[in-house]
């Protein structure tokens, strides 16, 4: 079990937001347990957040946020306890599977197709304005073997540039914010790499016709870790190496350890080195994902938090005039769909093909039924328009 560690105060300082799409002032919320509070370093005096990224602005931090520092229970890696298979063959049971004891059809009727109930979302939103999150990996990209190849196509490109030019769009992912800009190939976004712990607002203004100037912002609330987190990369990278098709990718603010190449049977092997590195770096945890083990640094800031980071950077904070639209196939996702059910906002549509335990409202089977979606929102905004 991971220690929790005391963090220094915020700096007094309050963070640029973009209300109309304008440079303001605004507090940021404070987080649902404020007790515990990590201080969380701006990027340096040049802007630079170290990827020779010299277009984006400082962007300092408010008294009002706080962050939680949390613990890692990994009883779930112990060798007494190991849910790993034990089956041979590319059948094995994946053992981050969510279970479940419905079947398909009772689990669609509680978390229904969107685009089935397409004209119940639109309803829903109707009035409101609409800012949508996108998960990559799964959502925008099928899932691949190798995470280096998780290509977007350039329809689905084009679906989300024309979601982009009706709605402020942002895509919040485990990736490195520098390798899924790379994938997307788009500078009207919003991009949330690291699980949100690297958002840079949009390079290119979105097409707006109320916008009266472009503002670039760039936020990282894990800055302080970053030594740390090459230094465990470093260490996973050689300890890693006995297990063929194991590769350990760096997203700057947080590590990926990829199995899904990996012989089941040496999963448990895998799984006890790395647990074997982050146990002695009460700094980190690790959590999990599909055929993936993640090691993020300790403080709470998640794509939930990140989700709503950016509702209020838009001026959407506690109004109900916003219609968050979150979709995403991963755990990982289910942050931000539970920040949804909190604010009782908005549309969480989980992308899966098989039943899973999920805070997601609505369902959608692959990023093919994710592209249709996108296509409807994009002439749906068109008749509302006209």
């Amino acid at each position: 079990m991971l220690q929790k560690t005391k963090e220094e105060e915020p700096k007094k300082q309050l963070p640029m937001s973009m209300e109309n799409h304008k440079m303001t002032v605004m507090p940021l919320p404070k987080g649902r347990n404020s007790s515990i509070q990590a201080f969380i370093p701006a990027c340096d005096s040049t802007g630079n957040d170290g990827d020779n990224n010299n277009i984006t602005k400082n962007l300092p931090f408010s008294k009002h946020l706080h962050f939680d520092v949390c613990k890692c229970n990994t009883t779930w890696l112990k060798p007494t306890t190991s849910p790993f298979p034990t089956q041979r063959g590319c059948n094995a049971v994946d053992p981050f599977a969510t279970p479940h004891d419905k079947n398909y059809d009772q689990w669609i009727i509680q978390h229904p197709s969107a685009l089935e109930n397409f004209k119940e979302i639109v309803a829903s939103s109707k009035g409101k304005s609409i800012v949508m999150f996108l998960d990559y990996d799964g959502t925008l990209s099928p899932i691949v073997d190798n995470p280096d190849r998780a290509f977007m196509d350039d329809e689905m490109r084009d679906a989300v540039r024309e979601v982009a030019s009706c709605f402020p769009t942002a895509i919040v992912t485990g990736r490195s914010r520098d390798k899924v800009y790379k994938f997307v190939k788009l500078e009207e976004l919003y991009y949330a790499g690291s699980h949100g712990m690297d958002i840079q607002g949009p390079k290119k203004g979105p097409k707006f016709t109320k916008i009266k100037e472009k503002a670039v912002v760039l936020f990282q609330p894990a800055s302080k870790f970053l030594p740390l987190i090459r230094e465990v990369y470093k260490l996973l990278v050689e300890r890693t190496k006995s297990t063929p098709g194991a590769k350990v990718e760096n997203n700057k603010f947080c590590l990926s350890v990829h199995f899904r190449c990996v012989d089941p049977q040496k999963w448990s092997s895998l799984a006890e080195q790395v647990n074997a590195i982050i146990k002695e770096y009460p700094n980190l945890r690790l959590t999990r994902g599909r055929k993936v083990l993640e090691i993020r640094p300790i403080i709470r800031w998640d794509k939930g938090k990140a989700l709503e980071f950016l509702l209020e950077s838009l001026g959407f904070a506690d109004l109900h005039s916003v219609f968050p639209i979150y979709i995403g196939d991963d755990q990982s996702d289910e942050d931000a769909f539970k920040v949804l059910q909190h604010r009782r906002q908005g549309a969480g549509i989980l992308v899966s093909k098989s039943p899973k335990e999920t805070g997601a409202s609505y369902s959608l089977r692959e990023p093919a039924e994710v592209m249709k979606f996108l296509h409807g929102l994009v002439e749906s905004n068109k008749v509302t328009v006209n």
